[in-house]
């Protein structure tokens, strides 16, 4: 069991120091992170949609990335907003790693880029552990999923900057209980901003995107009380360096084409570590569109 618990803290230990490394190149080029998480079907990829959307409309420059496991359907939707969009395959990996990320994003982000979305694999364990130097971090639940979300998945709302309630369209349908989700979401993260959205009705519009500008351009953050106490970033004489996965690719990224990554360890929540491959890169722009493996 001890060799288990160090193999974890050893992993996040790496992944932090490459969020570490990633946070600063980055904020060097006047570039925020943000990262989305939830639960699949939260309605997370129309809600981004329309920011990317709105984003192009006011000539903000904006990029997204998109993880899962297989197929290209969240790519091509957010494709239709007009800015660039590029589409990791994970195979079979629940989350994206730091390093993984540095890899792809080198050589496909557009210079300018102010605010680059990550709309990460759809799941509220795995991804919750690992930090990819986000300046933003935000997690979204839909009215459908329950009140009680935030307390069956505390890692993931705890750790929050931002939480983004989804579907509010729908909410008087299924008896969404707004107060009691609020409460919930400030018993594990106390004093986050949670906001209300309908990408289908056009609540709160805009809200996510300004959230992330103004975090861009330095207005204060905040501060979950929750603490990843065993994520500290390590620098190499500790023994956690970060390889130069940001400086290059880690692979090979061309049009309808892919990147193979090597193998990678995986290790959250969880009590065991296992590996799984690393994830295929499509690079996706309004026009052209991958759509299957090359």
């Amino acid at each position: 069991m001890c060799r288990v618990v160090d193999l974890q803290q050893a992993v996040l230990a790496k992944n932090d120091a490459c969020a570490h490394t990633l946070r600063e190149d980055l904020a060097a080029r006047g570039t925020a992170l943000v990262n989305l998480l939830s639960s699949p079907g939260s309605g997370k990829t129309a809600l981004l949609e329309r920011e990317l959307t709105l984003a192009r409309s006011r000539g903000i420059p904006v990029a997204a990335l998109t993880a899962d496991l297989a197929t290209e359907n969240d790519a091509v939707r957010l494709a239709r907003s007009g800015v660039p969009v590029k589409q990791v395959l994970t195979d079979g990996l629940c989350h994206l790693e730091a390093e993984m990320l540095g890899g792809h994003l080198h050589g496909w982000l557009p210079a300018d880029t102010r605010l680059l979305f990550i709309e990460n694999v759809g799941n509220l364990v795995c991804p919750a552990s690992y930090d990819l130097g986000e300046t933003l971090r935000v997690v979204l639940a839909s009215v459908t999923e329950g009140e009680d979300k935030p307390l069956k998945y505390p890692t993931a709302f705890g750790l929050a900057h931002l939480v983004v309630v989804t579907k509010m369209d729908i909410a008087e349908a299924v008896s969404f209980d707004e107060k009691e989700f609020r409460a919930n979401v400030e018993r594990i993260n106390p004093g986050v901003e949670v906001v209300l959205t309908s990408a289908r009705g056009g609540e709160g519009d805009g809200l996510l995107l300004d959230r992330a500008l103004a975090a861009r351009d330095g207005a204060p953050v905040h501060i979950p009380v929750m603490t990843r106490k065993s994520h500290h970033v390590h620098d190499a004489e500790d023994g956690q360096p970060c390889d130069e996965g940001h400086t290059h690719e880690a692979g090979h990224t061309h049009e309808a084409g892919h990147t193979h990554n090597g193998e990678r360890t995986h290790a959250g929540e969880h009590t065991h570590a296992h590996r799984a491959p690393g994830g295929h890169a499509h690079t996706t722009d309004p026009d052209t569109v991958a759509s299957s493996r090359s």
